[in-house]
């Protein structure tokens, strides 16, 4: 209903002579008025034509207006009833109300009523537009929240999807690298190949971590570092070395490419202190932790009780690579790396803000 277009209302009352002085009052007004004169052809008319509200008079032969409203309010998109009653029967129209009507008025022998039922009429329908409005819009809301939830489910099926491929395709890197090193006759060229294969691991274990995970933002670091242990643990056993690895990691959730970037400061410092800190075939142990602190950082620890580095040494070996590979991982997690030398052995200690 536009502004400007006319209020049709339907009008049940079985006194002819009041059905026609509401007509004559309310389309001065502007409204289209029709009339019925008992609740059966009150009921027809409202389900032949359309109407914007409908005004019902409580007192009529065959149903009364509660029967009658009670028929109307069984059919789909009925328009709002007011219901008319008798100034001595309160307890009717509040009746009404319970059943459904929208308001009433109070039907007067000197006729007032007449200028109270356009001005409630219009109420009425205002009332019914917002309430449909409202209804639309949380019908609207409801249906978007669906959609969104819908497609968060789909990405994170998708995410999980590429984490499984991902991770399928490093674990390929990987062994075509250690393939590769097999067949490479020049030790230290064999040792970085393997090196770099182990690097790949540690990527590929992240991945694989967020294939079996509900959420694949943050990785649970204790799971994610004891694989990644693990591994370390089963290298071990084919050189022939007696080395330990002790693990002590609370449970910590970190966002994916910070676990990424822990992942790979862990590969580097744990490689580099099994290859160097116990030479000569002695046993020895390498301890990593990670926990929270009271200042609002993470710390990660390598540890050992090696040989140590002597003073005025840098804390690398090898190619030099490793060590650049801590500095850019401790650069893209804003940590800082600080070398501990205490007696025998040596300490990293990662402070990683939170």
């Amino acid at each position: 209903m536009t502004q400007s277009a006319a209020i049709r209302l339907l009008y049940i009352d079985d006194d002819p002579g009041i059905g026609r002085l509401v007509q004559r009052r309310l389309e001065r007004s502007g409204c289209v008025v029709r009339l019925a004169h008992d609740g059966a052809a009150g009921v027809e008319l409202a389900l032949a034509e359309p109407f914007d509200a409908i005004a019902l008079d409580h007192y009529m032969p065959g149903q009364d207006g509660l029967e009658v409203l009670a028929v109307l309010r069984e059919f789909p998109n009925m328009p709002p009833v007011i219901f008319v009653t008798a100034a001595e029967e309160p307890r009717i129209a509040v009746a009404a109300l319970k059943a459904g009507a929208a308001d009433y008025v109070v039907k007067d022998v000197q006729g007032a009523f007449l200028d109270l039922l356009g001005p409630t009429v219009r109420h009425a329908i205002e009332q019914r537009r917002m309430r449909l409005e409202t209804e639309s819009a949380q019908h609207e809301m409801r249906e978007s929240r669906d959609r969104l939830a819908r497609l968060a489910e789909q990405q994170a099926v998708l995410l999980k999807e590429v984490n499984h491929r991902v991770a399928n395709s490093l674990q390929l890197i990987s062994s075509l690298i250690e393939l590769q090193a097999r067949k490479v006759a020049d030790p230290q060229a064999r040792e970085m190949l393997r090196r770099a294969a182990d690097r790949v691991e540690a990527v590929a274990l992240v991945h694989r971590r967020l294939y079996t995970s509900d959420d694949v933002s943050f990785v649970d670091m204790d799971q994610y570092l004891a694989g990644l242990i693990e591994e370390f643990r089963r290298a071990m056993e084919t050189d022939g070395r007696e080395r330990r690895i002790e693990l002590q990691v609370e449970e910590i959730r970190i966002e994916t490419d910070k676990a990424v970037s822990i992942g790979l400061i862990v590969n580097e410092l744990v490689t580099n202190a099994l290859k160097y800190a116990y030479p000569d075939d002695v046993v020895g142990e390498v301890r990593v932790r990670l926990r929270r602190t009271d200042v609002g950082c993470v710390h990660l620890i390598v540890e050992d009780d090696g040989v140590g580095y002597p003073e005025g040494t840098a804390p690398a070996k090898g190619s030099g690579l490793g060590a650049m590979i801590v500095s850019a991982m401790a650069s893209t997690l804003k940590a800082t790396v600080d070398l501990e030398r205490a007696g025998r052995g040596t300490r990293f200690r990662v402070a990683i803000p939170a």
